[in-house]
């Protein structure tokens, strides 16, 4: 369902979680043409200071994108910019949480300034701001 700038407010938030699988990984590996070991060779990834494979950071990333194409503001959203920073590892079998908070609003453009987060069981994993173009109500 789409939210139309015209029904968004600083404060809104929309939220999607997903359970990070091996084929996840692998599938993503694929697509991103990214397949460093520690993401997809576990004998490789037991040697590095993570103690086993982790989920390419785009990947938990990637989630935000489905908040904001799906949810808030929802079809028809222009992804305009996105700044990101890793604050810790995800593993195969976590919960991933993305969530998109509106912090700045600008209807000479309709423009949305977001506050993005991804959590794993609470704590902070992601943290970053996207900047969108939603969609206006049809007249």
């Amino acid at each position: 369902m789409t939210v139309y700038f015209e029904d968004i407010k600083i404060g809104d938030s929309a939220e999607y979680a997903k359970t990070i699988t091996e084929a996840d990984i692998l599938m993503f590996a694929a697509v991103s043409g990214d397949d460093n070991p520690v993401h997809i060779n576990q004998e490789y990834a037991e040697q590095t200071m993570f103690g086993g494979r982790i989920a390419h950071g785009m990947l938990s990333a990637s989630l935000i994108s489905c908040v904001l194409g799906t949810r808030l503001p929802g079809p028809g959203t222009i992804y305009l910019s996105q700044s990101t920073r890793f604050k810790a590892p995800v593993k195969i079998g976590e919960t991933v949480t993305a969530r998109a908070t509106v912090t700045e609003l600008d209807p000479a453009k309709r423009r949305v300034k977001l506050l993005t987060e991804c959590f794993v069981s609470g704590k902070l994993i992601l943290e970053g701001e996207s900047l969108v173009i939603a969609p206006a109500k049809p007249e």
